[in-house]
């Protein structure tokens, strides 16, 4: 059989009756590690192997042999009074030579057929673990973030990183290997003792070093093939991220723009920059990146629900960080290889615009001239200066650039709606700043340098404005045309008006302001249009039955229509 230290603790008793020398053990502490925390007393449990030998080398006994450390206490007997007092003082991982004489062994009855009577005894130890009942978890803090806004309480959700070593600095698991993180809830049992109780006050980027007793670990049981029974643990810690299953989002406003005149709501389209980041601080998502804003709706479920809410209550030019948690964000599954399962997430967000799709023109007058007698409406046609830029300020065109300023008549379809409309009811000299949501500017789509979605901020000038002609028509009268419009314009009576004569006629009307002709073109290609509607059988000359005023034109068009 096989022989243990522990047995035939009693033997040793009868020494007295030996008259052999008296020696005391001799120990040879010959590889002492350089670092020391601890010392074996009277009284810790101690694990170790070791081999037992005669003074000629002969092997007796051995733990490696067995394949299991020895263990016991110092002090109570567990073990030979020579070992017993051989190892006090010892550290992890130091290998001692103890030379145990009879008396401090087996003595004079020798252990079976193992060891013979009055022997001295050699016992090579190499020590692994030491721990005393009553330890408790001992801590380092190895660093602590700068700040630290929350640290782990009982309850929390976390995710850590972690080393694991016995006493002896054998490894028996680490996250990194699995480049995964270790999750669990704190306090709920989820985790051996110790770690439930070390984790506690840690916060994200702080690392802890615990040294865990065996009976705050997996005690005299162990665990699978790598943690033996009644095994102190050593675990190097770094918290990465941390939550509560309560928890919910976290919004803190970073810079709020003044003044605010509107915050988003649900069902508002937005356009907004982002990092986003887990807790940690790696980020694994900018739009920056992508070189392009994200745009989508607030409040309908197109984004995760965390964001969702966190964009609402939003102003334009607004920059804040919404922390989410992982229930209001990818959840336990996580997303893609950047996104942990149950990570907390960090959005650094700042918003470039947003609009309802029933918004109108915002117009805003900045400058009112003091005398005003005409303003601007649909045909006419107008000069103006403009700015245009993003809501963040971006200058995208302005009329500056060029020599003299913009024209269009207005309601022709040859500018964006919203600033056709804008234009509209304005004096010469007058200034507006003008808001127009993309349905009424560019679209989803954009244009050019426009991007997709954008709300735009005109600031606009009149510069000029002349009356326009209602569409289809080159000439209006502002007053009642004459009753014998054929006489008044057949100057020389002759019955006949060549264009010459046409032309000096209605040059003469607009003079005195009784008629207007279509503006922004040359009046003498709009008279000589006018002459060839009139001229019905174009021989160069208007005739009393060729002359017909549009208006009754139209007319006698809606009357065939009818028949």
């Amino acid at each position: 059989g096989t022989v243990v230290l522990s047995l035939l603790l009693a033997t040793w008793f009868s020494v007295e009756c030996n008259p052999g020398p008296i020696d005391d053990i001799a120990v040879d502490r010959y590889f002492i590690p350089k670092s020391c925390f601890r010392e074996v007393k009277s009284g810790d449990f101690v694990r170790y192997h070791y081999n037992g030998t005669f003074t000629d080398g002969k092997l007796f006994d051995s733990s490696y042999d067995r394949g299991a450390a020895f263990f016991g206490q110092v002090g109570q007997k567990w073990q030979i009074a020579g070992v017993d007092k051989g190892i006090l003082g010892m550290c992890v991982n130091e290998h001692r030579r103890i030379t145990v004489p009879p008396h401090l062994a087996y003595g004079s009855q020798g252990a079976g057929d193992k060891v013979p009577p009055d022997t001295t005894l050699v016992f090579d130890l190499v020590l692994l673990d030491i721990f005393n009942r009553a330890d408790q978890v001992q801590t380092k803090v190895i660093s602590t973030p700068k700040e630290c806004k929350r640290s782990v309480m009982r309850t929390d959700f976390v995710r850590f990183h972690f080393n694991g070593t016995l006493l002896d600095g054998t490894v028996f698991d680490s996250s990194y290997k699995r480049s995964q993180t270790q999750d669990s809830v704190v306090g709920e049992g989820w985790l051996i003792k110790g770690l439930d109780e070390g984790l506690l006050g840690m916060c994200v980027g702080e690392i802890r070093h615990f040294i865990i007793p065996p009976f705050l670990a997996f005690g005299e049981k162990g665990y699978g093939t790598e943690i033996p029974p009644h095994a102190s643990l050593v675990y190097h810690i770094l918290l990465e991220d941390l939550h509560n299953p309560k928890d919910d989002i976290v919004v803190e406003v970073v810079e709020a723009p003044e003044p605010c005149t509107r915050k988003s709501v649900a069902g508002d389209y937005i356009r907004y920059n982002y990092n986003a980041s887990l807790l940690n601080g790696i980020t694994f998502d900018s739009s920056y990146q992508h070189n392009q804003t994200y745009n989508t709706y607030i409040g309908m479920g197109y984004m995760i629900s965390g964001i969702d809410k966190g964009l609402q209550g939003v102003c334009t030019g607004e920059r804040r960080r919404i922390i989410l948690p992982p229930h209001l964000a990818y959840g336990q599954q996580g997303a893609g290889k950047d996104i942990p399962g149950s990570a907390v997430l960090v959005f650094d967000i700042h918003v470039i615009d947003f609009h309802n799709v029933k918004d109108p023109v915002h117009v805003e007058t900045t400058h009112k001239p003091e005398v005003c007698n005409e303003t601007s409406e649909v045909n006419d046609f107008i000069e103006y200066h403009y700015n245009c830029s993003l809501l963040d300020g971006t200058l995208l065109f302005t009329s500056r650039d060029y020599e003299t300023p913009q024209d269009v008549v207005l309601g022709g379809g040859k500018i964006i709606d919203g600033l056709d409309e804008a234009l509209r009811n304005m004096c010469v000299g007058e200034r507006r700043t003008v808001i127009v949501p993309p349905h009424l500017g560019h679209g989803e789509k954009g244009a050019g340098i426009v991007p997709g979605s954008a709300v735009l901020r005109f600031e606009l000038e009149l510069v000029s404005l002349q009356k326009g002609v209602p569409e289809g028509y080159l000439f209006i009268w502002l007053e009642e045309s004459p009753v014998q419009l054929f006489e008044a314009l057949d100057s020389n009576q002759d019955q006949q008006v060549p264009l010459e004569e046409f032309s000096q006629f209605i040059k003469q009307q607009v003079l005195e302001g009784k008629g207007r002709l279509k503006p922004a073109q040359d009046p003498d290609s709009v008279i000589r249009d006018m002459f060839k509607n009139q001229d019905r059988n174009a021989d160069g000359l208007i005739t009393q039955d060729e002359l017909k005023l549009k208006v009754d034109e139209d007319v006698e068009k809606t009357r065939h229509e009818e028949l």
